[in-house]
């Protein structure tokens, strides 16, 4: 009877991991201050000078957004305080981003101005140690023959409705960082996924399916 008993217990617990594999605390976090208007998005808020950022773009978030689609809609952040050029990497990310969505270019696309543009940033801080000494107009032209964009297109983009808009909604990075830094994944504006937690990118899709049910 004893035998019986600790067997039913042990599958029990055996099926309850397995029905409730994912826990607040442990795998994600629900944000005190949600995100407004994100509603079915996976929001990843990320740095170019962050090397953690770079290594999930290379290698995690294609694959993960790929696996989503139809599910949530992909959403970067960039977190202006972080790097020496924040403020002017968000700019020109926000203008590109603007750009690609008017040519109905998914910013994961190998075609993307804005991933283009964000992977030869990280290419150039993280491999080549490019620290952009001409100061700020140097890091934005780098940037602008990276995304085969002209200065006046630029200027043309960065100050549309659109651009601020998105710069705007940015402003949200700042407190979702200071939570556990970044890459931060954000599932629907209100659950913070703990990156310390993932093993393994099918982990990370279940998880965000589940949030993206809650």
């Amino acid at each position: 009877m004893k035998n019986f008993i600790y067997k039913t217990v042990i599958a029990f617990l055996f099926f309850t991991m397995n029905a409730f594999g994912f826990s607040e605390g442990t795998d994600y976090v629900k944000l005190t201050n949600p995100i407004p208007n994100a509603d079915k998005t996976l929001i990843k808020v990320f740095s170019y000078d962050c090397p953690f950022c770079y290594k999930y773009d290379k290698s995690v978030t294609p694959i993960v957004v790929s696996r989503l689609e139809g599910v949530l809609t992909f959403k970067p952040f960039h977190l202006k305080t972080k790097g020496k050029y924040g403020k002017e990497a968000s700019e020109l990310f926000a203008a590109l981003i603007v750009k690609d969505s008017a040519e109905n270019i998914k910013l994961t696309d190998e075609t993307s101005a804005f991933k283009k543009t964000k992977m030869a940033y990280y290419n150039a801080y993280h491999d080549k140690k490019e620290r952009w000494d001409g100061g700020a107009e140097s890091f934005v032209a780098f940037g602008l023959q990276a995304s085969g964009l002209s200065e006046s297109e630029f200027k043309k983009l960065k100050n549309t409705q659109e651009a601020k808009d998105i710069i705007s909604q940015w402003e949200a990075s700042y407190e979702v960082a200071k939570i556990q830094g970044v890459p931060a994944f954000v599932v629907n504006g209100e659950y913070l996924i703990y990156t310390k937690s993932i093993t393994s990118i099918d982990k990370m899709v279940d998880l965000i399916k589940e949030l993206a049910n809650k």
